[in-house]
């Protein structure tokens, strides 16, 4: 910093008097959007350039010349944040600045846009939307997020689903004459909390749903026949090994004769001893061709590559419809397990290795 910054005892007495009345604002001033105005003020007075300014406190130039005026014509007054000279809009330099801002970031939270139109505009809109608009015509909108694991490698992805595609194509004849079943394995966790969802009801009443424990679960194993499409259910305590081989055993019961082709993704009991010994003495002394039951792993940190995360989203949107009907936990496990059972399941992530159809 400058000293001539520091040195107010050469300034005229007027200024002199204006920045010590401001210093005496900041240091008992409760607000921090009131002691920045303030402070951007007096920095003016004690000789800094508006683009040093902008710098150090983050404002944009025509807000250090909208507050300059206002103090210089109400005083500290003017300053204050419920001042009657507080507009309700932006003037047209303003709004430029304003939508140059939103261009900064790739989203945003409208509490943002808020604070920063009260604090460096002393604008507060009546309307929430006012504060749509100005996203709207900065190009941005609402829009639901896509999850993705930044530990997922695009390049593994890539290989591993055109892996999958050419060995099911390789396997198509089999498929659709029922001898090979190809099944996406994953589980589900219901919980309690998982009701929440929206309803139309009196707009001064809130809406409650009975919800005792909302972390209470019920852990899914499913498996969704790539041909048919539809799941196969089965309800666990947790998953682990133990109930992962009884899983793959139902499935074989579930199956006659057919041989197995599972898709899952690479979770510990997955690939745990148990799992590798009961599939060793399951396969025991026949060539891979022949294996009842072929584990192939998905690509790691990679949940969208298994069609079945979609089915599981289906069924809970479903049961959310009826939140505010569902008594129980017990009532909730029902209705999602009705659903899961009596769905034919049709969405393009289903095809998402290659088509099939059953030979007549």
């Amino acid at each position: 910093m400058r000293t001539q910054h520091l040195q107010t005892t050469s300034l005229p007495v007027e200024v002199a008097t204006a920045i010590a009345e401001l210093q005496d604002f900041i240091a008992a001033c409760r607000d921090a959007r009131e002691a920045r105005k303030a402070l951007a003020v007096k920095l003016v007075y004690q000789d800094y350039l508006y683009e040093e300014i902008q710098t150090i406190l983050d404002v944009s130039l025509g807000s250090i010349t909208g507050w300059k005026q206002a103090y210089e014509q109400d005083g500290i007054n003017g300053l204050r944040l419920n001042h009657k000279g507080r507009k309700s809009y932006l003037s047209h330099e303003q709004q430029e600045e304003v939508l140059s801002w939103l261009q900064t970031k790739d989203n945003w939270e409208l509490g943002e846009l808020e604070y920063k139109l009260a604090f460096e505009y002393d604008v507060v809109y009546e309307s929430k939307q006012s504060y749509y608009d100005l996203f709207d015509a900065a190009s941005i909108s609402w829009k639901k997020t896509t999850k993705l694991n930044p530990k997922a490698n695009p390049d593994a992805v890539a290989e591993k689903k055109n892996e999958i595609e050419t060995l099911l194509a390789s396997k198509r004849s089999e498929i659709e004459a029922g001898k090979l079943r190809v099944l996406l394995i994953d589980e589900c966790h219901l919980m309690w909390g998982d009701l929440s969802g929206y309803v139309w009801g009196r707009t001064d009443q809130e809406i409650t749903v009975p919800v005792v424990n909302e972390r209470e679960k019920q852990t899914y194993y499913g498996a969704v026949d790539y041909l048919e499409r539809k799941l196969l259910l089965k309800a666990y305590d947790r998953g682990n090994s133990k109930n992962t081989i009884d899983y793959l055993q139902y499935l074989l019961t579930e199956s006659g004769n057919q041989q197995l082709l599972i898709f899952w993704d690479g979770a510990t009991y997955h690939r745990s001893k148990e799992i590798q010994s009961f599939l060793d003495e399951l396969n025991q002394g026949l060539q891979p061709e022949q294996w009842k039951i072929h584990c192939i792993r998905f690509a790691p940190n990679c949940p969208e590559q298994n069609p079945i995360e979609d089915i599981w989203l289906q069924a809970k949107t479903w049961v959310r419809r009826f939140c505010s009907l569902i008594p129980t936990f017990s009532h909730l496990k029902w209705m999602f397990e009705w659903f899961i059972r009596h769905t034919t399941f049709d969405f393009s992530t289903l095809g998402m290795y290659g088509v099939f159809s059953k030979i007549k």
